[in-house]
């Protein structure tokens, strides 16, 4: 029973911070809630007992992308800075094809969920499978796209190295 309480209440906080972070006018506040969001999204890794992954959540997402976010939003505005107000022109538009794109993900999640459970087994993974499925290069498996990623973020950070000392 408690851990039902504090499910729904991560739950709720996950959902009004995260509308918080897109409505806020104030650029550093929608960057604040979003931390909000992404530290409740640990507590529910931590309900679940992944605590590796509420661990990775929180040092990585909530710290290491949370920081360069701020650092970037600091760097690039002033202090202050008021996003223009939404008209409701623009509004109902976006809250139409909200709803009209959880009512698509809604329809395949419903007719598929079954299906796709009653086709596999479950079959607890050894550390040997991971690692595996992980280090390998066929089909679904994601050395290539480790490396792909790595010579993208060194990239990155030559770019930005040379934007600095342009400066």
């Amino acid at each position: 029973m408690a851990e039902q309480i504090i499910f729904y209440v991560l739950a709720i906080l996950i959902v009004a911070f995260s509308i918080l972070s897109v409505t806020s006018r104030r650029i550093l506040r929608s960057a604040t809630y979003l931390l909000f969001v992404l530290i409740a999204t640990a507590g529910l890794y931590l309900l679940m007992g992944y605590q590796f992954l509420a661990a990775v959540q929180i040092s990585v997402y909530a710290g290491g992308i949370m920081v360069l976010y701020i650092f970037s939003i600091l760097l690039t505005s002033h202090a202050g800075d008021k996003a223009r107000p939404v008209s409701w022109k623009r509004l109902l538009p976006a809250g139409a094809a909200a709803v009209v794109g959880l009512a698509i993900c809604g329809h395949i999640i419903y007719y598929n969920v079954n299906k796709v459970m009653s086709l596999v087994p479950f079959q607890e993974p050894t550390m040997q499978d991971i690692g595996r499925t992980m280090m390998g290069t066929d089909k679904y498996q994601y050395l290539l796209p480790f490396e792909a990623i790595s010579v993208l973020l060194l990239a990155s950070i030559v770019g930005a190295i040379m934007i600095a000392r342009k400066r």
